[in-house]
């Protein structure tokens, strides 16, 4: 994804105060307002302002943000630049809403356009919001994101887990610190990828005695070669002997979930082919997903005599076949 230096567009150095972050931004949108710039590119530089604020004015959002930018500034990244963040970086972070304090002063000075760009919707996804209202009157606290990445094996049977949530808060210095949390997270059986599991009760505090937001967890499944998920549809690789592919036969398989069955692979079966065990996916009261078995076939090797004989006795009877001709 293209790297955003959101410092560099609110012009602050890294170590910036909150308070230094909110007076930049007015200072920006002031002059970038649709109604009083004049500039050409007004509207676009103001989506850019925007957008930094969005993410340096929320401490969490910040804290996430930086850990993807410590990356890029020692690679000498600058807006524009492809950086590669390793996989599972933001899993666990907590997301909020907009840059805080910020959605009543965009009703002011040209807001939230909803234009955010490609870097921000693959960092926060839907995280984003109107901003952190501060009412006086009894206010529900906002629901917070974060991404929790599980087995494959957790979607077959269901798990607990246990769930380190990094989060920030703003010291008394006006400065983002970390902060962590623990949690207990009962993961339901039958969960899918991309699914949402609510924690009642565990986002931010409310306001005026209100109660507290949810925090909201997008389920990933942890990479894994042996298998590619597809909604619930789950195909496996199956390794089977040149002879087992041509001539056919039962083999044994072990499912994503442990448990072995014997799967029958048609005569003259090439590489490629896929078997279906249908409901041998993710599970489902409604309707579970199919297990695809993707034939890949192993050839050994010719090693000792006995093996090299075999080899060349197969290709005697075989005479004429090439499998370069289409």
């Amino acid at each position: 994804m293209q790297f955003q230096d959101y410092y560099q567009v609110l012009g602050v150095p890294k170590s910036a105060t909150q308070d230094d972050i909110k007076k930049a931004y007015r200072k920006l949108a002031r002059q970038y307002h649709p109604d009083v710039s004049k500039e050409k590119d007004a509207a676009e530089r103001m989506a850019q302002v925007n957008e930094a604020n969005t993410v340096l004015g929320d401490p969490e959002k910040r804290a996430a943000y930086d850990t993807v930018g410590a990356q890029a500034w020692a690679a000498g990244a600058r807006s524009g630049d492809d950086v590669r963040p390793p996989p599972g970086w933001n899993s666990g972070y907590e997301y909020t809403g907009g840059g805080a304090g910020a959605g009543n002063f965009r009703q002011h000075f040209g807001g939230d356009s909803g234009d955010y760009s490609e870097f921000f919707e693959q960092m926060f996804g839907g995280a984003h919001g109107r901003g952190r209202a501060r009412p006086d009157t009894k206010t529900r606290g906002e629901d917070q994101h974060a991404r929790i990445e599980l087995e494959l094996i957790d979607a077959y049977r269901g798990a607990e887990r246990s769930l380190n949530l990094r989060g920030a808060r703003v010291d008394d210095s006006g400065h983002v610190v970390p902060q962590e949390r623990t949690l207990q997270v009962k993961i339901p059986k039958g969960v899918k990828e991309g699914q949402l599991i609510r924690l009642a009760g565990q986002g931010s505090p409310g306001w005026g005695g209100g109660p507290a937001g949810d925090l909201l967890l997008e389920v990933r499944f942890r990479p894994d070669p042996r298998y590619r998920v597809d909604g619930r549809d789950v195909t496996e690789k199956l390794r089977v002997t040149p002879w087992e592919a041509a001539l056919g036969g039962g083999v044994q398989v072990t499912t994503p979930d442990g448990v072995t069955v014997e799967v029958t692979v048609p005569a003259g079966s090439g590489g490629g082919r896929k078997l279906r065990l249908k409901g041998r996916g993710i599970p489902s009261s409604a309707t579970p997903g199919d297990l695809y078995l993707e034939l890949e076939i192993a050839v050994p090797g010719a090693v000792t005599p006995e093996q090299k004989t075999a080899w060349e006795a197969l290709a005697q009877a075989y005479p004429g076949f090439d499998p370069r001709i289409q």
